[in-house]
């Protein structure tokens, strides 16, 4: 019995059959949670509710108020079956590789660590420019113990839903203290 590689056996599927596995498995990767919306309808709103997540290490929380334009990345996350097809479409470069939950885990994780806090208060909002949707840069000074850090960025982004998301958050800001 002689097996031919998996690249091969790809091309030899009909167009449609193979159009409906990628279908079928970026369908998979949708996370299927039902918790209520995390994200608030105004940046300052969103950007309470991902520290006061961070704070309770509330990872789940997290990965619902953070991630980009497209929505949070809690609903980009990806296990089973599903994943897998859509990781063998990205090999052809025909769909994006799924990011596993425990990817986001770790990194919300990471960030909720790093943003522990005892007091916040919001400085300042500015708009973002040059950006293709709505973003926000919201300025916040944190307090931990005797340690203070002020107007730690976060980047927030209006999704297609209408809920602010936090994109990016300058953490250097945090670490790279003395």
């Amino acid at each position: 019995m002689r097996l031919t590689p998996l690249s091969s056996t790809l091309r030899t599927l009909p167009l449609g059959l193979l159009a409906v596995i990628l279908s079928l498995g970026a369908a998979g990767c949708a996370s299927s949670s039902s918790s209520p919306e995390m994200a608030g309808t105004q940046p300052q709103v969103s950007v309470e509710r991902f520290l006061q997540a961070a704070n309770t290490r509330d990872l789940d929380a997290m990965a619902r108020i953070f991630g980009t334009e497209a929505g949070p990345i809690a609903e980009q996350a990806g296990s089973g079956l599903g994943c897998a097809f859509r990781r063998m479409g990205s090999w052809l470069r025909l769909s994006s590789r799924c990011t596993s939950w425990q990817d986001i885990e770790v990194r919300m994780n990471t960030i909720a660590y790093i943003l522990r806090h005892d007091r916040y208060q919001m400085r300042s909002e500015s708009t973002v420019a040059g950006r293709q949707a709505r973003t926000i840069r919201v300025g916040v000074d944190l307090e931990w113990g005797r340690e203070s850090y002020s107007d730690v960025p976060f980047v927030v982004v209006q999704s297609r839903g209408g809920r602010w998301l936090v994109q990016e958050i300058g953490l250097e800001r945090i670490t790279s203290s003395p």
